[in-house]
This record gives C-alpha cells, structure tokens and sequence, in this order.
C-alpha cells in the first residue's frame, strides 16, 4: 500500500493560479534541452555562450530556452560587460529535477 506524505494544502485548496504555475512549471521539466540546461546550471553559473558551447547547442537555442524558464522564474540572470550569465532562481526546482534523475535512474 501506498503512504501518501501530509502535505500544508490538500489538493482541493489549491487555487487555479497555483495549479496553473505547478503544470508550467512541469511542462519546462518535459523538455530535454530544458533540462539538460538547469543540470548544468546546478552545476554552477553559466553564461548563455558557455552553455550553448558545453551541450553542443546554438545560442539561439539557448537564448530561447533560457527566457523561457526565467519567464516561469527557474533561472535569474545577471549582466557582466556584454555577457548574461545564469544561474538557478532557487533549490527548489533543482531538487525536484535531481528527485526525478535518481527515479528513471533508480533499478
């Protein structure tokens, strides 16, 4: 049988917004080129070239992706000069990502 963690809110106190932001936010994560981005990320601060240089990527594709999950607030950005470099908004994201890795991973 299946335990089921107590959580603050039950599923039906979640307002519409919220469920709305979780299923973006889960739709970012079921992309590969997503995905491979924030594990880098959670690796360290990155600028867009690097990144586009270390997975072998257009910067194109980066910049694209990249605006994308900082629209959904998953990365912060910061200027240095003419380079912007990335980084993860928080922990949060990254653990569930990690959680997820070790799962598929998992025998």
């Amino acid at each position: 049988m299946t335990e089921f963690r107590e959580t603050e809110q039950s599923a039906a106190d979640l307002d519409e917004e919220t469920l709305f932001l979780v299923a973006q936010t889960f739709k970012a994560l079921s992309d590969p080129t997503r995905i491979r981005i924030l594990h880098l990320l959670s690796q360290g601060e990155h600028a867009v070239n690097g990144i586009a240089e270390k997975l072998n990527l257009l910067q194109s594709t980066v910049s694209h992706q990249l605006r994308f999950l900082k629209n959904l607030r998953l990365v912060k950005s910061r200027r240095e000069g003419t380079s912007i470099y990335y980084s993860p908004e928080d922990e949060h994201v990254l653990d569930v990502l990690q959680q997820m890795i070790h799962h598929t991973q998992h025998d």
